[in-house]
């Protein structure tokens, strides 16, 4: 009886530190899912350093900013690019709070060295590679030492703040300089892995994004790619040289249309649209400058000018159309002013044939297009289409004797339509073409409809 009491005393203290057990272990598996894991954020710069890069960085970063992302790492193959785009993303790195580490996978040439080298630590994979950082034109020739002299500075600088050698990185830039059993003169210094790792410019030689964290102890982490959203998307669409061709057909036709049939407003319309789909998507990524884009609007009101105001075709109309499709090739370029020491001829000859196709094709359109739209419904509502002609009773004659061969004076200067005073009357009138002066003789050479058609009186 005393053994039944004990046994049943120990079954009931056995179920209760079960129970105890089971609450703590449940609430141990609660707690740690409710534990978040380490954020690391994956970015790819596998591409050309340019303005497009240099946004695609700034958002990134921007992004893993705002979702607290414990770790960073660049994914980075790239050849190089514009100096100035790397030295912005260089900034934004060492302004980045949390640990940026970059993973060359392939190569980090030029500018990409320069922004490994930002980095908190290095990893490459077996044959990658890292440096040659000289800086280069767009047909492959050494840019003027100005360029040098800056890449050198800046490689020196962004080396100390990084805890790397100096002088290496200055040689990854300048060929004269010869350091003792690294270098030679007369070679820029491109290091493989191995010599990477050796001279204290590489943490690790890693074949994937997993390794380096296994590397620096993370575990339990969420690894994110970031992605370009949906709207960087479509702006991107129509940084296309060929998207920007269809834009310019659809500004300078809609402009000229609207010139020709004032009032109607669709066109005009079109044209506004077209012109902020072109203009905002290469101001967004840096590569459309504010005086670029007010050089468009002076060449715009050039051509107004010579249209509406100044008499026949010269100096403003020619200057108006060189300017409007000169800041249009301009905003497609990477160049820095009027320098374009690193915009190849291709990008150059891309630009330029995407000018030159979409004002053609506004051209095309207007002749082609503009026939048929006349025969439309939709323009029939918009403009009046009956005509009143002579044989129906209409004139637009009221003068009771014809004024043909009569004298008088320009009441205005005539360039070519404007007053002229006949008898002490004033009456609307125009040339042929002519401009005349205020107060100069004319003769009256037409007097159908309701102005008259004069011309300059030779006979004074």
């Amino acid at each position: 009886m005393q053994n039944y009491i004990i046994n049943k005393r120990n079954k009931v203290i056995i179920q209760k530190f079960n129970i105890l057990f089971f609450l703590i272990f449940g609430l141990g598996l609660a707690v740690h899912a409710q534990t978040p894991g380490k954020k690391v954020m994956v970015m790819n710069i596998d591409a050309e350093i340019d303005p497009r890069m240099n946004r695609y960085v700034d958002l990134a970063l921007k992004h893993a900013e705002d979702n607290k992302a414990d770790y960073v790492v660049i994914e980075m193959d790239t050849y190089g690019g514009a100096v100035t785009d790397a030295k912005d993303i260089v900034e934004r790195i060492l302004d980045f709070e949390k640990p940026i580490w970059v993973f060359i996978n392939k190569d980090a040439a030029s500018a990409g060295a320069l922004i490994s080298i930002a980095c908190d630590s290095i990893y490459m994979a077996p044959g990658a590679n890292i440096g040659a950082a000289t800086v280069v034109t767009a047909d492959g020739g050494a840019a003027p030492d100005k360029y040098q002299s800056y890449m050198r500075s800046t490689m020196r600088s962004i080396a100390e703040e990084s805890g790397r050698d100096p002088k290496i990185a200055e040689a990854m830039v300048d060929q004269s300089i010869e350091i003792d059993s690294v270098t030679q003169a007369g070679q820029v210094i491109t290091f493989s892995t191995s010599e990477a790792i050796k001279y204290g410019f590489c943490e690790g030689k890693v074949t994937s994004i997993e390794e380096i964290l296994e590397k620096n102890g993370v575990e339990d982490y969420e690894l994110v790619e970031y992605e370009l959203s949906g709207t960087e998307k479509i702006i991107s669409i129509f940084l296309n040289p060929f998207v920007s061709g269809i834009l310019i057909l659809v500004i300078i036709g809609g402009i000229w249309f609207e010139l020709q049939t004032p009032g109607v407003g669709f066109p005009i319309a079109a044209a506004g649209i077209a012109l902020i789909l072109y203009f905002v998507p290469y101001y967004l990524t840096g590569l459309a400058e504010n005086w670029e884009i007010i050089a468009f609007f002076v060449g715009i009101v050039l051509i107004a000018l010579e249209i509406f105001v100044i008499p026949g075709f010269g100096i403003a109309g020619i200057s108006g159309i060189v300017i409007t499709i000169g800041s249009l090739v301009l905003v497609m370029l990477n160049n820095d002013a009027f320098d374009f020491s690193f915009v190849g001829f291709n990008e150059l000859l891309i630009a330029v044939a995407a000018a030159l196709a979409g004002m053609l094709g506004s051209m095309v359109l207007l002749f082609i297009g503009g026939v048929r739209l006349t025969n439309t419904k939709v323009f029939s509502r918009v403009a009046l289409m009956d005509t009143m002609g002579r044989d129906q009773g209409y004139t637009s004659n009221f003068k009771t004797e014809s004024m043909v061969g009569m004298t008088g004076t320009a009441y205005t200067v005539l360039r070519p339509s404007g007053k002229v005073m006949i008898g002490g009357e004033i009456y609307d009138a125009y040339t042929r073409g002519d401009y005349i002066e205020r107060d100069a003789k004319i003769v009256v050479l037409s007097d159908e409809g309701t102005s008259l058609k004069v011309k300059l009186d030779n006979q004074e």
